[in-house]
């Protein structure tokens, strides 16, 4: 027996020594000291020797226990280090080599330009209001002092839904949704998008972005208008921004009008952009009519107001001279990351 013992502690030695991995020793454990294992087996069958033998041969079996567990325990031990220094190796860093690039997004002009606007406008005390793309017939023409026969209901001029929804052909339409919602004073701009019946060319798409803005309040006028616009282009154009206001007709305002800047590719001295005009227009704008007021119950003998309607893509086109509005819908991150 004693023999045997020191065979299998021969044996646990040279399979330990051979181990590579955790998975061998833990296998060599259970081999040698788990319940059914070598070692374990000789201590158990102890039982029916005398007890001379039994102390003789249990010294015995319990070193050779002993000692293996040191061995398994030794080796595990190794392994882990092992392990240990072969991930730190794979996961070293080389503080040598170059950083990774990470590309950061840049925000759409479109997206740029409304932020700036409305920014602007709120610095003045504007709030902002939204409203649906797709809008009733009534908020869009009716409720704006729109007659049935204006071109702009024409089917060859709004996209038409049914035959009371449209796809807003502007952002007047919050206009009259503030004035149902609010009384006065009131004192909103309206970003968002539009949909109109243009063929696409360099100054014209069918789809596109305005702001609309209306303040309604006791003692407002055209001075004022005039003021808070020529304001806002200089300050979002820069101190030496040339307006112009040219009398205009809108059914929702009276008196009317456009304001132009000057064209930011020639200077005013004409080219194609400016159709050789000099100025760009970039909004329609005026006293809010009389008959607007009413559809919100307002006084109009105590209230008046303006509103105007600012084309986003042309304002746009004038801050970063870019002479074809078909380029902010072509989806070119060559276009787009000029804007960083």
């Amino acid at each position: 027996m004693e023999a045997k013992i020191k065979a299998i502690l021969e044996e646990a030695k040279e399979k330990i020594e051979r181990a590579s991995s955790l998975t061998d020793a833990e296998e060599l454990r259970v081999a040698f000291l788990g319940k059914k294992g070598k070692i374990t087996s000789i201590l158990k069958s102890m039982g029916s020797l005398s007890p001379e033998e039994r102390k003789i041969l249990g010294k015995a079996a319990n070193q050779a226990r002993n000692e293996v567990e040191e061995l398994i325990g030794s080796k595990i031990e190794e392994m882990k280090e092992l392990k240990k220094k072969m991930t730190l190796a794979a996961e070293k860093v080389d503080v040598t080599e170059p950083g990774k690039k990470f590309k950061i997004g840049v925000k759409h002009p479109i997206e740029r330009t409304i932020e700036e606007i409305s920014d602007i406008f709120q610095s003045m005390g504007y709030s902002i209001a939204e409203g649906p793309q797709v809008e009733s017939v009534f908020n869009a023409f009716d409720a704006l002092n729109s007659p049935e026969d204006h071109p702009s209901r024409d089917k060859t001029d709004t996209f038409y839904i049914t035959e009371n929804m449209v796809l807003r052909p502007h952002t007047s339409s919050v206009q009259i949704r503030t004035l149902l919602a609010q009384e006065p004073p009131i004192k909103v701009i309206s970003p968002g998008r539009c949909f109109r019946c243009d063929t696409p060319d360099a100054t014209h798409s069918p789809m596109f972005h305005q702001i609309e803005g209306i303040i309604v309040d006791q003692g407002i006028t055209m001075a004022d208008l005039k003021g808070t616009l020529d304001s806002m282009a200089k300050e979002y154009f820069g101190s030496d921004t040339r307006t112009k206001f040219r009398p205009h007709h809108f059914p929702f305002t009276e008196p009317s009008a456009e304001m132009d800047v000057l064209c930011f590719k020639c200077g005013g001295k004409g080219c194609r952009i400016c159709k050789g005009s000099g100025w760009i227009e970039i909004l329609g704008c005026g006293m809010v009519h009389p008959k607007v007021l009413e559809v919100g119950d307002i006084d109009t003998e105590k209230y008046t107001g303006f509103a105007f309607g600012m084309g986003i893509e042309r304002v746009a086109m004038l801050k970063y001279g870019i002479d074809d509005i078909r380029l902010f819908y072509e989806n070119d991150m060559r276009f787009i990351q000029q804007f960083k």
